[in-house]
């Protein structure tokens, strides 16, 4: 009868106080992480260039094996065990990087134009969505240990943290190449609502099973009933009802992030940030309704780059080269983190809870870094995405759900805040190779046995682009193995 009555998690309130009342920590060592997970992408790239593609699934689970152990575990390491080491690992990365570009420099192609630009542009994309995904998968599981860093994890009101990260950079990466973006064919209202039934839906099972399963929830992160889904589904319907040229998003976008931080300066902020709830609706939820608009802003400004920067008139940009790109998202970033200095000194601290302007400058000036070092891998020409890139490109949103189950099962039945370090760090690295192996299984057999037909359909369909003339690309980032096509649109493809 004891163990009829026994609480599901037992440790619940011991696990929502280790994630609770925590600061963060610098926007220097935020940088410093940031400059690490897209230069272990290039190395290994670089490192990867020349040798024969996969031909067959053995071959191919080699790659991800390999892939996982040049980049994947040392990412891991570096977030756990390592972590005090990060500034000494950044100045090694960035001289590994700098001796490569000068021994690279002679023989690789800089200047490319035309439909050359928007394939560079596409598999720089391409690493930068995964390496987010890599590092929110490993932060996920990893944060319920005593290995992980405190400073890592979220913040409970101001403060700059790795995995307040989390949320913004899936906005960004969602917005950078979604159909507004790439100026293609808008869809209908209804094709809009429709499309975000997945993540509506995921948004309630995830509810269901917190409840359900008495699984610890920190409130202050979205509110009582509120979860990542929810904001996810807003932010992408909303660009939907006021349809608007990415020309101009940009411009709405600030607009929206002036109006909503003015609210915050004038009081909004106290009350967002307070314990204090009633019994409404909204109260119980004023963190995730409010927090909208901060992301929706977000998303636009996101949208604005996307096109401006990689997808607006790119084939008829006479003077844009890949090189030009490059520097132009590099001085963005340095632009951003400079933005961000100011308003967190002279407007207000940065806050997740609250996705205000200083966090909106913070989340772009950190993943446009990512992006500009992930464009150095362009010294290698004729580089190709990862192994691992390609499985997890294939499962973006499957990975992340996935990743989410595999915590959810280990809190419920491990006693995270007592095992050891090396236990933790076992059972992480156990996971995350579940995860990479489950994907990878079901994209690689898929891949090799279908490639010699790609190539031939490639080869009949740029045939009929040379005979009509038509080079546009409106689609080029398609989530090949997803079954849903409501589910592609509601992240953006």
């Amino acid at each position: 009868m004891d163990l009829i009555g026994k609480p599901l998690n037992s440790s619940k309130h011991l696990k929502e106080a280790f994630v609770s009342n925590l600061t963060g920590s610098s926007m220097l060592e935020i940088a410093a992480l940031s400059t690490i997970v897209p230069a272990l992408v290039v190395i290994r790239q670089w490192s990867n260039f020349g040798h024969a593609e996969s031909k067959n699934w053995r071959s191919s689970l080699t790659a991800v094996a390999m892939d996982f152990c040049c980049v994947v575990l040392p990412v891991l390491l570096i977030l756990t065990v390592l972590a005090d080491w990060v500034y000494i690992f950044t100045v090694l990365l960035l001289l590994w990087l700098l001796v490569c570009i000068l021994s690279r420099r002679s023989s690789a192609s800089h200047f490319k134009e035309g439909s050359q630009l928007l394939s560079s542009v596409r598999a720089t994309i391409l690493s930068y969505r995964v390496s987010m995904v890599v590092v929110t998968c490993l932060s996920i599981l990893a944060v319920d240990f005593k290995i992980f860093p405190r400073r890592y994890a979220k913040t409970e009101t101001y403060g700059t943290s790795l995995m307040d990260l989390g949320v913004g950079s899936f906005v960004v990466a969602n917005a950078l190449v979604s159909r507004q973006a790439r100026y293609a064919m808008p869809i209908s209202l209804k094709s809009a609502f429709q499309s975000v039934i997945p993540l509506v839906v995921l948004g309630f099972g995830r509810l269901i099973f917190t409840m359900g399963a008495d699984y610890h929830v920190h409130v202050g992160e979205y509110g009582v009933h509120w979860n990542f889904f929810f904001t996810l589904a807003a932010v992408v319907i909303l660009p939907s009802m006021i349809n608007i040229h990415p020309k101009y998003c940009g411009i709405f976008g600030l607009l929206i992030l002036g109006g909503y931080q003015t609210c915050l300066t004038r009081g909004l902020s106290g009350y967002l940030l307070s314990n204090d709830r009633t019994s409404d609706i909204i109260s119980q939820n004023k963190e995730g309704i409010f927090s909208i608009f901060g992301y929706w802003g977000m998303y636009l400004l996101g949208v604005h780059l996307g096109y401006s920067l990689f997808f607006g008139n790119v084939a008829s940009a006479k003077s844009r080269t890949f090189e030009w790109t490059r520097l132009r998202v590099c001085t963005f970033s340095i632009l951003m983190w400079s933005l961000t200095l100011l308003l967190n000194n002279y407007v207000e601290r940065i806050s997740r809870r609250s996705c205000n302007l200083a966090y909106v400058t913070f989340v772009l000036a950190q993943n446009f870094q990512v992006l500009s070092i992930l464009m150095l891998s362009d010294f290698i020409p004729g580089r190709k995405p990862l192994e691992l890139e390609a499985a997890f490109n294939q499962n973006l949103l499957g990975s992340f759900l996935l990743a989410n189950i595999l915590t959810g099962v280990v809190n419920l039945y491990v006693d995270t805040l007592s095992a050891s370090s090396i236990i933790a760090l076992v059972r992480s690295l156990v996971k995350r190779y579940k995860d990479v192996a489950a994907l990878s299984t079901s994209t690689i057999a898929g891949a090799v046995s279908a490639r010699e037909l790609s190539i031939k359909t490639v080869q009949i369909q740029c045939a009929d682009d040379i005979n009509n003339q038509q080079h546009n690309c409106h689609q080029p980032f398609i989530i090949q193995s997803s079954s849903n096509p409501r589910l592609c649109r509601a992240l953006g493809h």
